[in-house]
């Protein structure tokens, strides 16, 4: 079907039924509008029999604070870039999301952090890759979209960069946790992999080992990620990843690139992905699901399932994407038993969900 999908995309952008497409341009800013946020902590093999009532609460919890940081941003008449930094850079200081000081660790046992954002009212985008020392690479994102004349940096140049913008620094050894760490040493020895030494600046190992305490494969690949939509009509989109658990030779996944994991422009959506990266970067997934709304006029869900439930499936690819429209609408898709997220709009309750058979 990813063909005919491309065909007629690319049919509507030279202009033949052009009537159709002026009319699914959506509101651009100006006017009144209300806010809405929606939010995910990653997808995966996440269920209700392999997870914990606590563990449950914690998750439950985290994706509230963030996006009450979110509303709180938006209610007071900031901007959705502003909503889309707090709630992440909040995400991105919590050890349950793999992403910041919660990320996997590669097969050497290093942290390496990637992230992007996108500003739908100006289209402008910046995105990091392989960070080390950089506390929020979200906000080190948004730096390199404002603050220089490029899109993406990528590791030792992007934490220099990080540095000269006077955003926060801290040793590799921050974003260290034991679960995460346990996590690769697991998976190395399945797969009969080297070992790494514990991380110069860890904390000394736990005697006795840590327990498992949610599914193995919960944050072997992963991501955070809000999308927003202000007062003003505008959206935008952030996500922020470890990446992908033992990953090699500097692996980047779909997060920072610009189409695949991050999209935002107020004509169509914006969109944050997660799920297993490369598959989302051959599909473009952010940018297909906003080109089924800009050009072939669907329903922000419709486009969503179309991406996600078939179009990737159908090349074996797993996880999920929140989105937004500038005229309200919200959507989630994903294919796997689970994805942490949640929404909340202007007048109305967070509401915040985990399993696939949370309706």
């Amino acid at each position: 079907m990813y063909p005919g999908l491309r065909t007629s995309v690319m049919v509507a952008m030279l202009g033949v039924g052009c009537a159709a497409v002026a009319q699914n341009v959506l509101p651009t800013s100006g006017g009144s509008h209300r806010w809405a946020v929606v939010l995910h902590g990653g997808a995966g093999v996440i269920e209700r029999r392999s997870m914990s009532a606590e563990m449950d609460a914690e998750y439950r919890a985290a994706l509230k604070r963030s996006l009450q940081a979110a509303a709180d941003v938006l209610e007071k008449g900031g901007s959705s870039m502003d909503a889309v930094e707090t709630a992440i850079k909040l995400m991105e200081d919590d050890p349950l999301f793999n992403a910041g000081r919660g990320a996997v660790f590669t097969a050497n046992g290093k942290n390496e952090l990637d992230a992007a954002m996108m500003d739908g009212a100006t289209m402008k985008a910046g995105a990091v890759a392989g960070v080390t020392r950089t506390r929020h690479p979200i906000s080190l994102a948004r730096a390199v979209m404002e603050k220089s004349p490029h899109v993406m940096l990528i590791g030792e140049g992007a934490d220099r960069f990080a540095a000269s913008v006077d955003l926060e620094q801290v040793p590799p050894s921050y974003f260290f946790t034991e679960r995460r760490w346990q996590g690769l040493i697991r998976q190395l020895k399945k797969e009969g992999a080297p070992l790494p030494q514990r991380p110069q600046g860890a904390p000394p190992a736990p005697k006795g080992g840590m327990a498992e305490i949610e599914p193995p494969d919960t944050h072997k690949y992963g991501t955070v990620g809000v999308v927003a939509l202000d007062r003003s009509g505008n959206i935008a989109a952030g996500t922020s990843t470890g990446g992908t658990q033992a990953k090699r030779w500097g692996r980047v996944g779909d997060s920072p690139i610009i189409g695949a994991g991050t999209y935002a422009s107020n004509e169509s959506c914006a969109v944050s992905a997660t799920g297993t990266g490369e598959y989302f970067i051959r599909l473009t997934v952010a940018r297909t699901i906003c080109a089924l709304v800009q050009y072939k006029g669907m329903k922000l869900q419709d486009a969503a399932d179309e991406v996600v439930q078939t179009e990737l499936k159908a090349i074996h690819g797993d996880g999920g994407v929140i989105a937004i429209a500038a005229d309200g609408q919200m959507a989630w898709s994903f294919n796997t038993p689970g994805m942490y997220r949640g929404r909340v709009e202007e007048g109305k309750a967070i509401d915040v969900r985990i399993y696939a058979d949370e309706r």
